[in-house]
């Protein structure tokens, strides 16, 4: 696992071997993952939200767009 974005509302992690990725919101402790074509493109669009402004609010903000499918609780064991 490898962290690629880390802010006070989201984190993205990576996961090579799986080629996954991970969205979670940290203030509601719900997430989502994305694997094989779905990651590649979210990760192709993340890489490119960064590129047009990598402010965290900006890019809190386009994390933002992917709420309505961060239906995971977080559990931590």
């Amino acid at each position: 696992m490898r962290i690629v974005y880390n802010s006070e509302q989201y984190y993205v992690a990576e996961y090579p071997g799986q080629q996954g990725l991970e969205l979670v919101d940290k203030r509601s402790s719900r997430g989502t993952y994305f694997q094989g074509d779905v990651a590649e493109k979210f990760a192709n669009a993340l890489n490119a939200a960064v590129v047009d402004d990598a402010s965290t609010e900006s890019v809190d903000e386009f994390l933002g767009n992917f709420n309505v499918l961060l239906n995971v609780p977080v559990v931590y064991h």
